[in-house]
């Protein structure tokens, strides 16, 4: 299990919250999508679909509903974060490339090996400022979801 699996279950021992997958928001793009380290047009996409996703959780938030929102983090995109959703808190979750690369074998291929690769090294080299980082690579989904679930906690 990764991020979205923990934060879905999360969300889903909150009161009212919504559970926001940025990978959904960035799927959307049907023709024309491209990742964000496809160039420039990669790097807007990825922008376009943080912004987005950002948008629809303060039309949560406005409605009283708490927001989950789980991405691939990067230091431009932790900063879009607290640009367009103050006060948010950031838990960068991390795991060894061996536990990656096992957990990646158990799903669906979205990524060649040389980009998971790339963006697993690009993550360790320059990781995002992140309120709390998480290693998981032995930690359970229960584990995992309430160690997040007292981050939040304390964050109020």
């Amino acid at each position: 299990m990764g991020k979205s699996v923990t934060a879905r279950t999360l969300a889903e021992r909150r009161p009212r919250c919504a559970f926001i997958d940025v990978d959904d928001v960035r799927q959307l793009v049907v023709t024309g999508a491209a990742a964000p380290w496809e160039g420039e047009e990669g790097r807007e996409q990825q922008w376009l679909g943080v912004t987005n996703a950002c948008s629809l959780a303060r039309n949560f938030l406005t409605m009283g509903i708490e927001v989950v929102v789980t991405d691939v983090l990067t230091p431009e995109t932790c900063d879009l974060y607290r640009r367009e959703l103050p006060g948010c808190l950031i838990v960068h979750m991390t795991v060894g490339l061996p536990e990656a690369m096992r957990r990646a074998a158990s799903r669906q291929v979205w990524l060649t090996d040389h980009e998971f690769r790339m963006l697993h090294e690009a993550d360790a080299a320059n990781p995002p400022a992140a309120d709390h980082r998480i290693q998981v690579d032995t930690l359970d989904l229960e584990n995992q979801a309430e160690k997040v679930a007292r981050l939040w906690g304390a964050s109020r």
